[in-house]
């Protein structure tokens, strides 16, 4: 994610259907303009379909987010996404669940990944169904999905690579 991609980020978290899941866009722009600062630790990324953006993802490790919402999973190798289609002609066409595989394929190639849990309101239900075509399992007991990285831990490529090469048609750059 560049500067020049802010204003955009700002006009997605002002739109009807992001704000009903996104309900603090000024904390998750500030997130990001923070990006090289307090909130480094998270990697953020603009979803292009050939040159048009059309929606943000990232990733981080939750130890460093210090949330408590990971209940009684190790925070060992866990990371968490986020990720939203911010152009709606881009919605319910698979460019959502493209994105949560491919930041699924970029997290599990980092040396110590074991594990991504995300949450995503329970009422979020094209989030949660998403979830689910890539493979996540909904955790009762903590209220979360999870998956555990089917290559262990030991990456099969470095993330750059992954993010270079992305998906026909469907790239992220950061």
């Amino acid at each position: 994610m560049e500067n020049e991609d802010v204003p955009l980020m700002e006009d997605w978290l002002k739109k009807t259907y992001i704000l009903e899941w996104y309900v603090h866009p000024d904390d998750w722009l500030h997130e990001i303009k923070e990006r090289r600062g307090e909130f480094c630790f998270i990697r953020h990324f603009i979803t292009m379909i050939g040159r048009k953006p059309v929606g943000f993802c990232q990733y981080y490790r939750c130890s460093d987010a210090m949330e408590d919402w990971y209940g009684d999973i190790s925070l060992d190798g866990a990371f968490s996404i986020d990720y939203l289609i911010g152009e709606e002609e881009y919605l319910g066409k698979g460019y959502g669940k493209a994105t949560v595989l491919h930041l699924t394929e970029t997290v599990f190639s980092l040396q110590d990944a074991k594990r991504i849990l995300v949450q995503p309101d329970p009422e979020n239900q094209a989030s949660c169904r998403t979830l689910m075509a890539c493979g996540f399992t909904y955790d009762e007991k903590n209220k979360l999905f999870y998956k555990v990285n089917p290559f262990g831990t030991v990456p099969a490529v470095s993330p750059g690579e992954v993010l270079k090469t992305g998906i026909p048609g469907h790239k992220v750059h950061g």
